[in-house]
């Protein structure tokens, strides 16, 4: 690998974007309502929606899938765009149709209607959630000071769930579900599409920003790195494991004697502790490695899985188990873009992170699916095993990048 494996010198800020601070406020509140409406309303809307459709709640739920299979694809493109283009553009023409196609999710009447709204929302998404956010926040601001943005963002928008399950709740028992989406339709074009026209900077603008900041490696240098394809198996199978506890842990507590509150209130640790995680992982990371440090939350969270079925039959264990597997429930979010922004530079960020993107997504989309196919302590040790492999994948490649 030549020399252009080397982090971006910073960029300066400029333009109609005041500063970088107003972009990561802004971007903040954007994702918390981006998420907020297009995906964690979905979960307290599912039943109604499959009730009214005359559909299971399986058949709903494959029209998520769906949504996500589409961002998936997305990925790259979307890359190219935001490497060529900046995200002005981009970001607020994609909050727009989001809003639109969340309009038109209330109005649905058949399955291939709900289907099809959701893979153009998986697409839409794709356009002004995270994997289009992140690399605005990598060109916009100094390597110094990016982790601490991209901290600043993931710790509001991890909130989206805190503040949308019972907002949608709320609108669902006074309107029903689709007056309810409605409502969070024009919610979301309201917030986020004047928020990115103003805020997010424009092709001029990031054009300026590329010419300024150091070379970075071109995406076939990047996949010529055997350093980029050890991070992307780790990031790919931690993404697995996590996504099927995620989905899965309810159902595991409650299989293992927990009744149905105590199982929910445990599981609804994660998102509180994913936060927590965050904050640890950025704090750690300037002393110790990015990489290093989230190798050691993913073996501690290989440890609380193995755990589980050994002491998850009382509350305290269960409890200790899900603590330790949720301080790592959120940091990859802030690894993977600290990492490859570190290692790759900023000049083609956008599309090298929309190629590791692409298996993280089917990851987390396959994983809950295969993990519900076996014994509920197979798919909790297998999980371990998952986690403790990343941990030891992200070692080897800390190792190959300090030993350059």
């Amino acid at each position: 690998m030549t020399a252009t494996l080397i982090p971006a010198a910073g960029s300066p800020a400029g333009g109609r974007s005041s500063s970088p601070r107003v972009l990561i406020a802004v971007l903040a509140i954007t994702q918390t309502v981006g998420y907020g409406v297009v995906f964690y309303a979905f979960p307290v809307l599912l039943t109604p929606i499959a009730r009214d459709l005359g559909l299971s709640t399986a058949a709903v739920t494959g029209a998520l899938t769906a949504a996500i299979v589409a961002a998936a694809a997305a990925s790259i493109p979307v890359g190219r765009w935001l490497d060529r283009h900046g995200g002005r553009t981009l970001l607020t023409v994609g909050s727009l149709c989001a809003a639109l196609l969340v309009l038109a999710w209330s109005q649905v009447t058949t399955a291939w209607q709900l289907y099809a709204v959701f893979t153009l929302l998986g697409l839409a998404g794709a356009t002004m959630l995270y994997e289009a956010a992140f690399p605005v926040i990598v060109a916009a601001t100094a390597p110094q000071r990016r982790d601490k943005a991209l901290l600043a963002v993931t710790i509001v928008a991890g909130f989206a769930s805190s503040i949308f399950f019972p907002l949608t709740g709320l609108l669902l028992e006074r309107f029903g579900w689709r007056t309810a989406l409605m409502i969070l339709a024009a919610l979301l074009a309201v917030v986020t599409v004047p928020a990115h026209f103003l805020a997010v900077p424009g092709r001029r603008e990031h054009r300026t920003r590329l010419a300024a900041a150091a070379p970075g490696a071109g995406v076939g240098e990047a996949l010529r790195d055997k350093t980029f394809w050890l991070l992307a198996a780790a990031f790919v199978v931690h993404a697995a494991a996590i996504n099927a506890v995620g989905v899965l842990l309810v159902t595991y507590l409650r299989q293992a004697g927990h009744a149905a509150t105590v199982a929910a209130t445990l599981a609804g640790l994660l998102g509180i502790l994913s936060v927590t995680g965050r904050v640890v992982l950025t704090g750690l990371s300037k002393r110790h490695g990015m990489a290093t440090i989230t190798a050691v939350v993913f073996g501690v969270q290989a440890v609380g899985a193995a755990a589980l079925p050994f002491l998850g039959r009382s509350v305290a264990g269960a409890a200790a188990c899900v603590v330790a597997f949720g301080l790592g429930f959120g940091v990859a979010t802030i690894a993977r873009p600290a990492l490859l922004a570190a290692r790759y530079g900023t000049t083609r960020y956008a599309t090298i992170a929309g190629v590791m993107t692409v298996p993280v997504t089917l990851g987390k989309a396959g994983a809950p699916l295969a993990a519900a196919a076996v014994a509920p302590n197979v798919f909790v040790m297998v999980s371990a095993i998952a986690c403790a492999a990343s941990a030891l994948l992200l070692l080897g490649a800390s190792r190959k990048s300090t030993s350059r």
